[in-house]
């Protein structure tokens, strides 16, 4: 079984209104996921340097970022960034500029897993519903020109509060759209913004938001993760067919 997660870190500003990127990453190594996609990892204004200094991600973590040719001190990519857990390989990593009103963009990752293959997209979409059906679109359409096809997880803020909201109708024309459950705000989850979109040949096992006293705190949302299955993997192996089902 692999696990992936979505968090958004509000820069590693807890509800405390301190940064405390060493929460974070405490919250990190207890979802205990393979793969992560993070979004508001840098600092917006300034030198948009990562709130997440890379050193402590190495010394607490088992995690490493995946190079995004972020500016000098960054992490991410319009504040989306990867991390891996040690033992997986990065074969390519690519940017996609979105169109907005604000700067947006997602990361895209293509990751070798012991004999299989995965493409992981982190992406945090906008606060306007028809810039985010165009961000929704600009990803489809990116990655349908990407070759070789590869199972896909797309991940991360997508800052739809309606469960019928049309950049999730995009996104689901061909592929599943997972809600774990209410994740914003973190002290009293209200709405279901980060959610999971997988490519049909990615098997749901679970699926779930991670709360725990640290993480109630540490940011404004509460992680996401998902435990999946894909072909090549040990756990499509046990679990050939979707086990649960999420709207």
């Amino acid at each position: 079984m692999l696990r992936v997660a979505s968090y958004n870190i509000r820069k590693s500003v807890g509800t405390d209104w301190r940064r405390r990127p060493l929460e974070i990453l405490a919250v990190l190594n207890e979802i205990d996921a393979d793969v992560v996609a993070l979004q508001e990892v840098d600092r917006r204004f300034g030198t948009r340097t990562s709130s997440l200094p890379p050193k402590a991600i190495r010394e607490a973590t088992r995690y490493h970022p995946v190079a995004l040719g972020a500016r000098p001190g960054g992490l991410g990519f319009h504040g989306n960034a990867i991390l891996v857990r040690e033992g997986i390989e990065v074969l390519s990593a690519t940017c996609l500029t979105l169109p907005a009103l604000e700067p947006r963009g997602a990361a895209i990752a293509d990751l070798r897993i012991g004999k299989a293959r995965l493409r992981i997209v982190g992406m945090h979409l906008g606060l306007l519903g028809l810039w985010r059906r165009r961000q929704a679109e600009a990803i489809l359409a990116c990655l349908e020109g990407l070759e070789p096809s590869l199972p896909t997880v797309m991940m991360g803020d997508l800052n739809e509060w309606n469960p019928e909201g049309r950049c999730l109708a995009h996104f689901a024309r061909r592929h599943r759209v997972v809600m774990p459950g209410r994740s914003f705000p973190s002290r009293m989850p209200l709405g279901a913004l980060d959610r999971f979109v997988l490519s049909r040949d990615v098997s749901l096992i679970d699926a779930g938001v991670h709360l725990s006293n640290r993480s109630r705190g540490a940011s404004d949302h509460l992680p996401v993760f998902a435990d999946i299955a894909f072909a090549g993997s040990a756990a499509e192996a046990r679990h050939p067919h979707p086990l649960v089902s999420h709207p």
